[in-house]
């Protein structure tokens, strides 16, 4: 897809202005209910839906059908993040009317240095056409690594706080409790980070480990740097409401573990097989549509299985509370 300078400011642009809407709505802390989780879930869905018709009556027909199956493989990633965004606010113990806040900025961060990942992957596939291997590689080894974590007995349920986050705790130094929305403080004549802040950077460089998968898999099914940006963008800047909308059913969710790693194995077994064909291969190469058929069939078919698995538990414990209550 051929995108000017203008076109990428006016996106750019456009997204500050949501982002601002976004903030002002949200700049008073609060518990974040259901409800306004819900509506502002399905605002950016909304948006996001639209703005791939747009470029579908642009005539960008494969523009359109890589970002939505980008979108939705950005979205079903992130979805995994929210499991360790629960880790960190409760490590932090987090008031849960400064949680709104903290993953607002937590994701804007984000945004920002995924933007940078995505310009140097960009970058690098522009002058090294091998790379598509290393990225395919990559990804069949996670989605390896996905099944082989969800399938252990002893789940990593403890949250652990990144090197650059120590240095910068230990070179700024942390007050001994929150204040307010406050991000720095005076003490002792020493300006010091509030935890905050602290828990701010956590979400924010947290997620770049995260971005270590999901950028290389977004690649896997475009090339196109814009597709690849917005396709991020948009699925970022809905995850702080739908941290409230689902944070309750994210244990629910019991083989998304599985779903994402199929999903990622696809999408790396795809990535190797462009990779032969640019090389002078004759292998098969896996169309968009495909791409995106299977993505939400897998998705579809996960989210259906563990709510009936879940289903099965919660009934087998009712049943076992009530024959030791007798």
């Amino acid at each position: 897809m051929d995108v000017s300078l203008t076109m990428w400011a006016t996106t750019v642009l456009a997204l500050l202005v949501l982002i601002a809407v976004d903030f002002l709505i949200g700049r008073k802390p609060h518990d974040v209910s259901i409800k306004e989780a819900g509506i502002w879930t399905t605002v950016w869905i909304v948006l996001a839906v639209l703005f791939g018709l747009v470029l579908l009556f642009m005539g960008e027909t494969k523009a359109s059908g890589e970002f939505f199956a980008g979108f939705i493989t950005e979205k079903s990633l992130s979805v995994d993040n929210l499991f360790v965004f629960v880790l960190i606010m409760a490590k932090f113990a987090v008031p849960s009317h400064l949680q709104q806040r903290v993953l607002l900025v937590g994701v804007l961060i984000a945004l920002v240095l995924r933007a940078i990942f995505i310009a140097a992957g960009a970058a690098i596939i522009a002058s090294f056409s091998w790379v598509f291997y290393i990225f395919g590689a990559f990804l069949i080894y996670t989605a390896w690594k996905l099944i082989k974590e969800a399938s252990s007995d002893e789940p990593d349920e403890e949250y652990e706080e990144n090197r650059l986050l120590k240095s910068v705790e230990k070179r700024f130094g942390v007050a001994d409790r929150y204040h307010g929305t406050k991000l720095f403080i005076r003490n002792n004549g020493k300006r010091v980070l509030t935890p905050l802040m602290v828990v701010m950077l956590a979400i924010g460089t947290t997620d770049v480990l995260f971005a270590l998968d999901s950028i290389p898999a977004i690649f896997g099914l475009t090339q196109d740097p814009y597709i690849v940006f917005t396709a991020n963008a948009f699925a970022l800047m809905g995850l702080r409401q739908l941290y409230f909308l689902i944070g309750g059913l994210l244990r629910k969710l019991v083989h998304l573990s599985y779903g994402l790693s199929v999903i990622l194995g696809f999408i790396g077994v795809k990535l190797v097989l462009h990779a032969l064909h640019e090389s002078g291969v004759p292998v098969p190469e896996i169309s968009i549509p495909l791409s995106l058929s299977v993505i939400c069939g897998v998705l579809v078919v996960t989210t259906i299985t563990s709510l009936i698995a879940s289903r099965r538990q919660t009934a087998a414990e009712e049943r076992e509370k009530e024959s030791t209550d007798v």
